[in-house]
């Protein structure tokens, strides 16, 4: 099976590819017009309540409001945002990586239909946002480590991450809901760790799901070439 590693590489390389590129533009264009919409209907709700308690030459603070509270939601939300719209176009990255690397994969692969997508996504979603509330007081507990809460919320979304990135490969090609994952869940933690990580650091979040998903590809394919848990 390939190394975590070398899939990285392997997902980095393959970057210049139109195919990608495509997708990546699709996603941050989406990613940022949902912060924008809700920015948006912040500056309204606020500038409107503002206004109607301070009076009119106090209502500009809403703005400024809304900027704040938006700059944070994107701060704690961006990794939630991402993923979520990254569930609609994730098909296309590995698409992209099975037709260059895995043909006959490629030619084999179900096709998930929009429906199924959204479900998935859904789903997704609400075990990202349970997930993270049930660790929320787990987290507060452990602010005065100064690292700890910071552990809990990586490790936390590192297994929901793995275990998305696996699915949305694996999913297509599975031949019975009994057959056993391709690669290990050690292997999921970490290359979800990694996409965490890189999800907290300024504009390399964007790039995140899409190297995630691409590496998730060639660790799945890799791992059914050798066998479950190879």
């Amino acid at each position: 099976m390939v190394s975590l590693s070398r899939a990285l590489v392997l997902a980095i390389v393959q970057l210049g590819d139109p195919a990608i590129l495509k997708v990546l533009a699709k996603t941050a264009v989406v990613t940022l017009l949902v912060f924008a919409a809700g920015g948006t209907a912040l500056y309204v709700a606020l500038d409107s309540a503002i206004g109607t308690a301070f009076g009119i030459e106090a209502a500009g603070l809403g703005a400024l409001a809304a900027a704040v509270a938006t700059v944070l939601a994107a701060w704690f939300l961006i990794r939630v945002v991402a993923l979520f719209v990254l569930q609609f176009f994730v098909e296309d990255v590995v698409r992209a990586v099975e037709e260059h690397h895995y043909p006959q994969a490629a030619a084999n692969a179900r096709r998930i239909g929009f429906g199924e997508e959204l479900g998935h996504a859904l789903r997704s979603l609400g075990r990202t946002l349970v997930a993270n509330a049930l660790a929320l007081p787990v987290a507060g507990l452990l602010l005065f480590t100064g690292v700890g809460a910071a552990a809990v919320f990586l490790v936390v979304n590192a297994l929901l991450v793995g275990r998305e990135l696996h699915d949305a490969v694996w999913l297509p090609h599975r031949a019975h809901a009994a057959e056993a994952a391709p690669i290990g869940g050690a292997t999921r933690f970490l290359l979800g760790a990694v996409v965490v990580a890189l999800l907290a650091i300024p504009f390399l979040n964007l790039l995140a799901p899409i190297l995630g998903a691409a590496s998730a590809t060639h660790l799945v394919h890799r791992a059914r070439e050798k066998g479950p848990h190879a």
